[in-house]
């Protein structure tokens, strides 16, 4: 639609002038946004873990983020606290790194970036300037691994702050019964 394919050549000009980069060649890749649409997180009847299972989790958050129930768990964990912005990132981060379309990939960018990166940002994640400014530099020109620096971080904050509550929480005990 004209709208989106308005909204992000004013993003990616908005970027380049926070970056002082001046556009060197117009962006035809943005004729055929196809707005992303995002999926409820409802898992499809997840399976319960085992105890054993769920005891891995507390050594590793990988372990539990690929687990739909124990990311299920985990997300109601972190909405209990208000904190869930910054799993929400790490999964809006998973997902667009399986966009093909550069289309899509522009549209669902300017998305996260919107949502999570920029200051005042409704669900702003907690970054630090360097890797905030890594990140709008890759957005330049969006490519699969423009947020993984940010990504990174956040992983790193979940596995050493998160992650730890999450395993104190009722939420977890009720799982290692």
């Amino acid at each position: 639609s004209k709208h989106a394919e308005k909204s992000n050549l004013m993003f990616a000009k908005e970027i380049k002038i926070k970056l002082g980069i001046l556009l060197q060649k117009p962006d035809s890749a943005v004729d055929l946004v196809i707005p992303y649409n995002e999926k409820p997180e409802k898992p499809a009847k997840a399976q319960k873990p085992s105890p054993d299972e769920a005891l891995q989790w507390r050594d590793s958050l990988d372990k539990l983020l690929q687990n739909d129930y124990g990311l299920a768990s985990f997300k109601s964990f972190l909405k209990s606290e208000f904190s869930e912005e910054n799993l929400e990132f790490w999964i809006a981060c998973q997902d667009y790194k399986k966009i093909k379309s550069p289309a899509k990939m522009a549209e669902k960018a300017k998305q996260i970036y919107e949502e999570f990166i920029q200051t005042e940002a409704p669900k702003e994640v907690n970054i630090d300037h360097f890797t905030k400014d890594i990140t709008m530099k890759n957005l330049v020109e969006p490519s699969l691994s423009s947020f993984d620096v940010a990504q990174k971080r956040i992983h790193a904050l979940m596995e050493k702050d998160s992650l730890p509550r999450f395993v104190r929480s009722e939420f977890y005990q009720e799982l290692i019964k």
